[in-house]
């Protein structure tokens, strides 16, 4: 296990939308040596806090005014306040016994720690064309900014907070999804590192974005912001 020093400190953000069934599979996991856990709740009606709280009392909780992950991400990392933030999935696909792996590549000297469901083993319980479709996207990513990356669509991320704000927190349309954050990351020049980590599969439930809409809309988001930094 990881052992906790006294410094870093590390907050994890936890983005949540009904979410309840799931987060007993990944509150109770979280390693002792995490500092604080942030989660944002965009809604939820099955009693989503009312569970996190019941499993983790300590945990802090935000409500989100608006709807969509980017603006769930982005109101997390801002109201965190560790010097390591890592972002994990309330559905149960990631898991938390995992989060040595990101520590230690930022205490390595990267600036950012992007996981990855591929490097380790095939996704548990994925279809096959969501998988060849997240194989595409990270063709597309390797393809405009010419890196190696297998996985650009993990939630599974760690970071350092003094990296991350040079990533344009505020602007309109930032941290809409993964891959508009690592295509910043990378156009920032921020060092970063692939980290292999288990896909567990969602505990409950369905995914909220259908998988044909995502990709496309991963696609363009990529191309866009190849495009803008082609343009300075």
């Amino acid at each position: 296990m990881y052992p906790k020093p006294p410094y870093p400190r590390i907050s994890v953000v936890i983005c949540t939308l009904n979410e309840a069934k799931n987060l007993p599979h990944v509150l109770p996991y979280i390693p002792d040596w995490v500092d604080e856990v942030v989660l944002v709740d965009g809604h939820s009606t099955d009693g989503t806090v009312e569970v996190a709280r019941k499993l983790r009392p300590d945990v802090k909780v935000f409500y989100q005014p608006g709807k969509g992950k980017g603006e769930a991400l982005r109101l997390g990392i801002k109201g965190s306040t560790g010097d390591i933030v890592v972002t994990l999935d309330a559905d149960g696909e990631t898991d938390p016994k995992d989060m040595d792996r990101f520590i230690e590549a930022l205490l390595r000297g990267y600036d950012f720690a992007k996981g990855s469901r591929l490097r380790l083993s095939l996704p548990v319980g994925k279809p096959m064309h969501r998988i060849i479709g997240n194989l595409i996207i990270a063709a597309v990513f390797n393809m405009l900014f010419l890196t190696r990356f297998t996985d650009l669509c993990s939630g599974y991320n760690a970071f350092w907070r003094n990296s991350i704000e040079k990533v344009s927190l505020d602007s309109e349309d930032c941290f809409e999804d993964e891959p508009l954050l690592i295509s910043r990351a990378k156009k920032m020049g921020l060092k970063m590192v692939e980290v292999g980590h288990h896909d567990r599969g969602r505990m409950s439930g369905e995914s909220k974005a259908p998988s044909w809409r995502q990709g496309i809309k991963a696609i363009k988001t990529l191309v866009r912001e190849w495009l803008k930094g082609r343009s300075h």
